[in-house]
C-alpha cells in the first residue's frame, strides 16, 4: 500500500507555525513502520514546493511530490495539513483510489467560526471521502455531527506526538548558549525565587486564548505577591489595540504594575529557554495540544486544565480560574521537591502517544485494513 499525506508548502513557513505540520510527520513516521506500507509521500497542495527549514526531508526519508504527479504513485491520500483540490479528488477515487479526512483540529469550532467570524475559510463538500479519521479528543463530542456534515463513517485514531522537533529546537539553541527544560534551584534550602509566566495560547479561536490564563497568573500573583515577577503574552500583537483586551489587561496588577509584557509569535524552547519559567494554559474542548507534552519534556511547571492530561502537569478544572491560580502557587513552592515523580507522569503519556508505539502502529494498521477491505493494493505490498 502506497500512502500520501497532504501538505501545503508556504513562502517563510516554520514547523513551530502550527501543529499539524509537525502530526504529518509524526503519522508519517508510524506509517511507514506498518508491514503492508510500501511507501509513504507527502503531497503538496501549496505553492512554493518547498517545506519548512526545519523539516529534513532526506533526513527523515521522505519525498515531496505535487498533487497534479501523485495519482500513480499512491492507493491512499489522506488530507491533513492541506485541502485537496475536489476535481483531484473526483479523478483519484474514481480511478480506484481511497480517501481520508485526518481531522487533527477541533471540528465545532472549524466549522462555525468561519461562519459567524469571517468570509474566508476551507469549505468540504459532503461525500468526498470514504472515511473520517478523529483524534480522541474529538470522538466522542463531535463523531454524530462530523457524520451527518461529511455522509461517511467515522472513526477515531489514536494520538501520536515525538519529542524529534522539541529536542532539535532545544540542540540548535543549546549550541548558542541557552538550555530548555526547567533549571533546578541552587541549594537543597533555597526559597523560591519569583517566576516568570508565559501564555503561549496562537490567540486566533475561541479554543485557546490568553484571557483565562491572564486572569490565573494575576490571581496568584494578588494571592502571592513574592510568586510572579513578569507576564508574558505571546501571539497577542494582532489584539493589542482591541477595546476589549485593552480592558480585560488594564484590569489586572500585574499590568498595572508594569510587569505584563505582549509579544509576537514564538517557539517553546527559545522562548522558555530565555525568558520564562511556567507555562500557563487554558483550552475549551481540544484537550490534546503539543505545547503541552513539549513543556512536559522540558520538565517545565504546566498549569493546564486538559482533562486527557488530569495526572501530569498542574491541573485545574475547566474554566476554573482560582484552583488554576492554586495550582501555579503550588507548583511555584513545590516543582522542585515533585520533580521526580513529575517526570514520571509525564513519561507515561509520552509512551502512549509514542508513533513507534506498536499499539498505536496496530490501531492504524487495522484502520488501513478496514478501510481496504483487507484487499490491500498488489503495488503496496512488500515482497
Amino acid at each position: 500500500m502506497r500512502i500520501g499525506l497532504s501538505v501545503i508548502s508556504r513562502e517563510g513557513d516554520s514547523i513551530w507555525s502550527n501543529g499539524l505540520g509537525q502530526n504529518v510527520i509524526f503519522l508519517a513516521q508510524l506509517l511507514r513502520r506498518i508491514p503492508f506500507v510500501s511507501a509513504v509521500v507527502l503531497v503538496d497542495v501549496g505553492v512554493s514546493g518547498s517545506m519548512p527549514a526545519q523539516l529534513n526531508l532526506r533526513g527523515l526519508d521522505l519525498e515531496l511530490v505535487p498533487f497534479q504527479a501523485a495519482n500513480d504513485r499512491i492507493d491512499l491520500i489522506i488530507e491533513m495539513a492541506g485541502g485537496l483540490d475536489p476535481c483531484w479528488l473526483d479523478r483519484f477515487r474514481a480511478c480506484g483510489g481511497k480517501a481520508v479526512y485526518y481531522c487533527a483540529g477541533q471540528p465545532y469550532v472549524g466549522l462555525i467560526e468561519p461562519v459567524l467570524f469571517s468570509d474566508k475559510g476551507f469549505s468540504h463538500r459532503p461525500d468526498r471521502m470514504d472515511e473520517v479519521w478523529l483524534l480522541p479528543k474529538d470522538d466522542s463530542r463531535f463523531a454524530p455531527m462530523m457524520r451527518t456534515l461529511h455522509r461517511c463513517p467515522m472513526h477515531e485514531v489514536p494520538y501520536l506526538w515525538s519529542p524529534l522537533f522539541v529536542q532539535q529546537r532545544s540542540e540548535d539553541i543549546g549550541r548558542q548558549g541557552y538550555h530548555f527544560g526547567y533549571r533546578a534551584r541552587s541549594g537543597r534550602d533555597a526559597q523560591p525565587s519569583a517566576w516568570r509566566a508565559a501564555i503561549l495560547e496562537p490567540n486566533i479561536s475561541v479554543i485557546k486564548s490568553a484571557c483565562l490564563p491572564m486572569l490565573i497568573c494575576d490571581e496568584a500573583a494578588r494571592s502571592e505577591p513574592g510568586a510572579i515577577n513578569a507576564l508574558h503574552v505571546l501571539n497577542s500583537l494582532h489584539l493589542k489595540d482591541h477595546p476589549t483586551m485593552l480592558h480585560l489587561a488594564n484590569s489586572l496588577d500585574l499590568v498595572r504594575n508594569g510587569k505584563a509584557l505582549f509579544h509576537g509569535r514564538h517557539d517553546i524552547a527559545g522562548f522558555m529557554a530565555q525568558y520564562a519559567d511556567v507555562i500557563v494554559s487554558h483550552q475549551w474542548q481540544n484537550d490534546q495540544n503539543y505545547l503541552y507534552l513539549d513543556a512536559l519534556w522540558g520538565n517545565l511547571p504546566l498549569i493546564h486544565n486538559s482533562p486527557w492530561l488530569r495526572d501530569a502537569g498542574y491541573y485545574y478544572p475547566e474554566f476554573d480560574v482560582p484552583s488554576g491560580a492554586r495550582q501555579l502557587l503550588h507548583a511555584w513552592r513545590n516543582h522542585e521537591e515533585d520533580l521526580p515523580a513529575y517526570r514520571t507522569r509525564a513519561r507515561t503519556v509520552f509512551a502512549q502517544v509514542d508513533p513507534a508505539s506498536m499499539v498505536n502502529v496496530q490501531a492504524y494498521a487495522h484502520r488501513l485494513l478496514a478501510l481496504f477491505q483487507g484487499r490491500l493494493p498488489a503495488e503496496g505490498v512488500k515482497s
